[in-house]
């Protein structure tokens, strides 16, 4: 309102269909009242025949104003008057406030208006009122505002509006606050709207000198010679003053929407420094930092922080205010501040967490790396002490470290404790004492060095060593048994072959058959486990090989446990031993049974795995490569952790004494790993396991096609079968001629085999090893036909022999015999050496027709 107003607002009111002021009195009424007594009265004393005639005149004209008085009620002549219309107070209010008022019928007239009305709409009188629209009609600042206003009014709404009102001749504008609403919520009352006009001039200007300081506050900070910045409770930056975002190189703006984070800017882990600050609820802490800025192009700088953080009443930090000093210059300029400068850097940036600690192992000061260590830990932010980041079993022996060095030992030992947190972690703590004369707050000095990963990488080591002792033993066991049952599998055949079905002892040596071809997959399974059993590799499609081993599959789980097989879609081909891979999925589904005695669920799952996914895989030990997954997941009792590691080792079951041998698992281990794979396992008690395993993918290539005598690939897969399985099929000639050179140093078993193939119309030449073998083929140069070795021997090997004897005789023909692999001597010996393969126990007949497929071939 301006200062001029002051003489209008003495202008009456003015109000179009003002209504008559009332002109009753109670001296009328009881006049009236009065007379009718006194014609009452008087009508009395004429009797009541007289009166009759007056008194039906009286009645009829009472009667006749009555209903006229209802018709001009009806008709609204006739009105009753509300007596707080003559109120004074609620008059007076609307007439002289400060608002300019005016009230609108249906068809936009002015009603009623009050002194404030006229004067802000520039009316000279009550004949000059206008409504709104047409005072400022023509007026482009102001048109939108009215229509917006009028369009309101017609829907019954309420609107406002401010708008600014340019001057005449030059005077300064004024500011107008426009609204309007309806008169009342009635359907008659919501027809009328009560217009408002009020001058906010002077509150506008009040604003914009407000807003005028507040620029300019803005500008000296951001312009300041120093940084500023203020980051929210979630780590965003939510102010940046011109001049850190110039040192830092950002562009202002894009700091201002939010795209920034404290880490964004701070270098190395000084961000956690910030936001370790101890939490004390209500009051407000204020710390000094010297940290490192990251810039925009990865460069650092420098600066010193005045870290300005207020807590809430419940603890809760809340934005914080940082002061930041380029320290660029003093690095430059001063030596001592340089020299400061380097070390902060190096205290800062060491990949060693440092802090100092009093006696009682209160933090006194930290670095950065011990900052993010305790939040990494999950410790409290209003812990101090250094032996909350120490899991409860091992605090006693930082604390005695800590004790040894307040004490003033100069040498104190480093300890390694398990730390505090939800998944284990390890440090190792060196503890050196502080000088007692220099701080008396200190009392002692503590690095500490994460070690998890380290003692992960020992145990895998360890683990992996251990897995290769114990399969070089195995292997070696499974060596030297498998002599043992050569020479009883073909002794028991010599005795097979001299008694008849109905001789009393030959279901005795039945049995001994039986048993010696179950010793014999029992040190199958060990040569599985050490990786030196043969292996046939063929290129194979695992989801035609997983249906084919459903139904057996299903028979072996029993009825209990539901069967699910999962296949990936375009699986890629891998190379793989077909009957050995059978073998491991179904060693995995028996063990998934006997985990489900209430049965369960068994699923298997195939999928492809490419080099980037295997890449992002936390499994270790396997190489980012291609390859194909085959997962065994089943819904058992699960394995406990304290035994996990221990599953793949040979002879090690949970099982009751009797019902297992322990080589199950590690069959699988040795089977998967000699075919170039990984199996992992992922078990957790009372929900189940999943075994994983990755095996390579296998890309076509261009390969010589070897052919294998029929007889030792029979041989091959023959000794983890039954025996007698092979002597069911149909009998064939197996005796031939010609000179063979037997070299085995066992000489029982050389024996044996000599008997043997004498038996089929052969001539054995014997030798102990390598260097008899060479001297018999000197002696006998021509004359040897075939030759039949051991691979292992004293002296001379197999391998060394045949390279020998290819000198002197290329074409001579050779077989070995062994209870290793063939890839485990196939590598030492030169390319193109052609030889067959006869692995260890066989049976008689085994070894003769492997013989007499061998001399058909070659020759």
């Amino acid at each position: 309102m301006t200062a001029e107003s002051d003489h209008d607002l003495t202008r009456e009111p003015v109000a179009t269909h003002e209504p008559s002021p009332r002109s009753g009195s109670i001296a009328l009424v009881l006049l009236v009242a009065a007379g009718l007594v006194a014609v009452a009265v008087g009508l009395m004393t004429l009797g009541r025949v007289q009166a009759q005639p007056y008194i039906l005149g009286i009645l009829a004209v009472l009667a006749m104003v009555g209903l006229f008085n209802l018709f001009a009620f009806a008709a609204g002549i006739i009105r009753f008057a509300d007596r707080s219309l003559d109120d004074p107070v609620v008059g007076r209010i609307a007439d002289h406030g400060f608002d300019g008022l005016a009230v609108t019928d249906p068809r936009g007239h002015v009603v009623y208006s009050n002194a404030a009305y006229l004067t802000l709409t520039g009316a000279s009188g009550p004949q000059d009122v206008r409504p709104v629209e047409r005072v400022f009609i023509g007026n482009p600042d102001v048109s939108e505002a009215v229509f917006r206003l009028l369009k309101a009014a017609r829907e019954g709404k309420r609107q406002q509006e401010e708008v600014r009102i340019s001057g005449q001749d030059g005077s300064q504008g004024r500011w107008l606050r426009m609204r309007v609403r309806p008169l009342g919520t009635g359907k008659r009352e919501a027809k009328y709207a009560v217009w408002s006009i009020a001058d906010i001039t002077r509150d506008r200007e009040r604003q914009e000198d407000v807003f005028q300081e507040l620029q300019h506050a803005i500008e000296y900070l951001d312009h300041a010679p120093c940084g500023f910045f203020s980051v929210n409770p979630a780590g965003e930056l939510a102010y940046v003053n011109a001049t850190l975002a110039n040192w830092l190189d950002y562009d202002l703006a894009e700091i201002g929407s939010g795209g920034l984070k404290l880490t964004d800017i701070v270098s190395g882990d000084g961000a956690s420094l910030l936001t370790s600050i101890v939490a004390v609820p209500g009051e407000v802490k204020t710390e000094v930092f010297d940290i490192d800025l990251r810039m925009r192009t990865g460069k650092t700088m420098p600066v010193r922080l005045y870290h300005k953080l207020a807590f809430g009443a419940d603890g809760a930090p809340g934005p914080s205010r940082t002061l930041v000093i380029s320290r660029a210059r003093d690095e430059r300029s001063d030596p001592d501040r340089a020299a400061e400068v380097r070390f902060m850097r190096f205290f800062d940036h060491t990949p060693m967490a440092i802090a100092t600690v009093d006696r009682a192992g209160n933090v006194v000061r930290a670095n950065a790396r011990y900052a993010k260590l305790g939040q990494a830990l999950g410790l409290d932010s209003s812990s101090k002490s250094i032996f909350r980041a120490v899991n409860s079993r091992d605090r006693h022996l930082l604390i005695a470290a800590i004790n040894q060095a307040a004490d003033g030992q100069a040498d104190v030992a480093p300890v390694e404790v398990a730390l505090e947190g939800p998944r284990e972690r390890w440090g190792q703590f060196f503890v050196t004492p502080v000088d007692a004369a220099e701080n008396e707050a200190e009392a002692a000095i503590v690095h500490m060095l994460e070690t998890t990963e380290r003692r992960a990488l020992e145990n895998q080591i360890n683990q992996s060593q251990k897995m290769e002792t114990v399969g070089q033993l195995a292997g070696g066991i499974a060596h030297d048994f498998n002599n043992v049952l050569s020479a009883i599998m073909m002794a028991n055949d010599f005795l097979l072959n001299a008694h008849k079905p109905t001789d009393p002892s030959f279901q005795d040596i039945m049995q001994i058959k039986q048993n010696a071809t179950r010793a014999a997959t029992l040190v199958r399974q060990l040569l599985a486990f050490s990786r030196r059993q043969t292996l046939r590799p063929q290129v194979l499609d695992l989801g035609d090989a997983l249906s084919d081993l459903a139904m057996l599959l299903r028979r072996l789980i029993g009825e209990k446990v539901k069967h699910e097989t999962i296949h990936g879609r375009d699986l890629w081909p891998v190379k793989v031993d077909v009957s050995q891979f059978e073998q491991v999925i179904v060693n995995l589904a028996v063990n998934a049974r006997d985990a489900m005695p209430d049965g369960g669920k068994l699923i298997i799952r195939t999928a492809n795995v490419t080099a980037e996914e295997a890449a992002k895989l936390a499994y270790k030990g396997m190489p980012a490569a291609d390859y194909v997954r085959i997962e065994v997941a089943d819904t058992g009792t699960g394995i406990p952790a304290d035994i996990r590691d221990k599953i793949f080792e040979p002879f090690f079951s949970t099982k009751e004494v009797g019902k297992g041998t322990g080589l199950g698992l590690s069959t699988v281990y040795g089977i998967v790993k000699q075919t170039g794979g990984f199996i992992y396992v992922d078990s957790t008690p009372g929900q189940g396991t999943s075994f994983h395993i990755f095996l390579p993918r296998h890309h076509a290539e261009p390969e010589a096609q070897v052919e294998q005598p029929a007889a030792a690939v029979s041989a091959t897969n023959g000794a983890g079968k039954d025996a007698a399985a092979a002597e069911a099929k149909p009998r064939t000639d197996l005796t031939g001629q010609g000179t063979i050179l037997l070299v085995e140093d066992e000489e029982g078993l050389r024996a044996l085999n000599a008997r043997g193939l004498r038996s089929r119309g052969y001539t054995v030449v014997e030798a102990e090893n390598g260097v008899d073998a060479m001297e018999v083929l000197e002696e006998q140069s021509g004359a040897i036909d075939l030759v039949v070795s051991d691979v292992v021997m004293p002296e001379m090997d197999g391998p060394t022999l045949l390279k020998a004897m290819r000198e002197k005789k290329p074409d001579i023909k050779f077989i070995f015999v062994s209870g290793y692999a063939e890839d485990a001597f196939e590598k030492s010996l030169p390319e193109g050496q052609q030889f067959d393969f006869l692995p260890k126990p066989f049976t008689l007949s085994q070894l003769v027709a492997a013989v007499k497929e061998t001399m058909a071939k070659q020759g």
